[in-house]
């Protein structure tokens, strides 16, 4: 197994914040420390941070593994890719610090680069924090902030119009006319506080049309990345645009996530075994991305409807129980399809990130 140390001379830890970044160089031949520096976030800063590297490095084989990398270090990242070093995700430091030891940001820098010298290769996480993911992934952000906007608002009205007669039924919700036909209303000669009630429900109606709105344009800027990158996800049964957006964020491109096992455990729809004495039986898997897992389940639900789910599902429980072991085992395999959809649409050109040179080895 090759190691991070025995493919790079030279490993730069990053600690990022919002103002101020901390770098350590250190060397894999000996794994000592060959410099340290902090510098603003500005620009400038991440200039001078270059070119210092390139000074302590003589430009030769470098990786840099930066925490936050999709966040406070997502302008290093880009900056640095640019300028042709290769960029990783940090190791999470809380299981890298050894207790006791204290924490400074230059500390965490050393120990970041000191982490990623004894990783695998092949378990060097790339992050992209640009780019059209990047886009989809801000947009999916404001999706979730205006469907949490619209359901509040939504209540209110609903609970208004159930407390006040104003002549509209909401015993069983509203539909999209009812609330367009609420938006319409006028002002009528009545009390003073029916006045104010109903005036209060037009505005509610008229903002939950302007989310409707935004949720459309929401959406159809999504569509145009998804058909643009993603196409293939699309021909799959009861995955739409924004099920597919989602799974676009998390597989990201080509070669970031190696199997279809991993996939799945990302999801948290790979199966955990709970084997003991005479019980063998999987649990349910409450780690991962759990809005990819809730896209994948809102897919199994839809796939549900075709008769050869059904015919499945019959067959696993014929007693008609532990419906909810066949759920899961058919998000799992429903996790797979997808990486193998999304992997032969995008064959990896190897194992390392894109515009990256392959490394080469340091003869021990």
């Amino acid at each position: 197994m090759t190691i991070v140390a025995d493919a790079y001379r030279f490993v730069v830890g990053v600690d990022t914040h919002a103002r101020t970044h901390s770098y350590g160089v250190i060397s894999t031949a000996t794994g000592a420390v060959v410099a340290q520096i902090t510098l603003p976030t500005t620009i400038t800063g991440i200039t001078r941070a270059l070119a210092w590297i390139t000074h302590h490095t003589g430009d030769q084989s470098v990786v840099i593994s930066a925490e936050g990398t999709g966040s406070y270090g997502a302008g290093l990242a880009r900056a640095a890719s640019a300028a042709g070093y290769r960029v990783v995700e940090a190791p999470t430091p809380s299981v890298a610090r050894i207790r006791g030891t204290g924490k400074t940001d230059p500390a965490d820098a050393i120990l970041a680069a000191r982490t990623t010298a004894a990783q695998p290769l092949t378990a060097l996480r790339d992050r992209r924090a640009d780019g059209d993911r990047a886009a989809v992934q801000a947009l999916l952000t404001r999706r979730d902030q205006l469907t949490t906007a619209r359901t509040a608002t939504l209540n209110a009205l609903l609970a208004l119009l159930r407390v006040h007669d104003l002549g509209i039924d909401a015993r069983h919700g509203l539909s999209r006319a009812t609330i367009r036909q609420i938006a319409a209303w006028r002002a009528r000669h009545e009390p003073d506080h029916m006045a104010t009630i109903r005036t209060l429900a037009i505005d509610y109606a008229r903002e939950i049309g302007t989310i409707d709105h935004q949720l459309k344009t929401n959406e159809k800027h999504l569509r145009g990345f998804v058909t643009r990158h993603v196409p293939e996800l699309l021909t799959l049964f009861g995955v739409g645009i924004i099920n597919a957006a989602i799974i676009y964020t998390v597989w990201s491109h080509p070669g970031r996530i190696r199997t279809a096992a991993a996939f799945a455990a990302i999801a948290g729809t790979s199966p955990i075994p709970v084997h003991s004495g005479n019980t063998h039986a999987h649990r349910l898997n409450r780690g991962g991305d759990r809005r990819l897992n809730r896209a994948l389940h809102s897919i199994m639900i839809s796939r549900c409807r075709l008769p050869e789910t059904q015919d499945y599902i019959t067959r696993r429980c014929p007693d008609g129980k532990n419906k909810k072991r066949a759920y899961r085992a058919l998000k799992t395999y429903l996790a797979r399809t997808i990486w193998r959809t999304l992997n032969q649409a995008h064959p990896a050109a190897s194992n390392t990130p894109h515009n990256q040179p392959e490394p080469m080895l340091i003869a021990a």
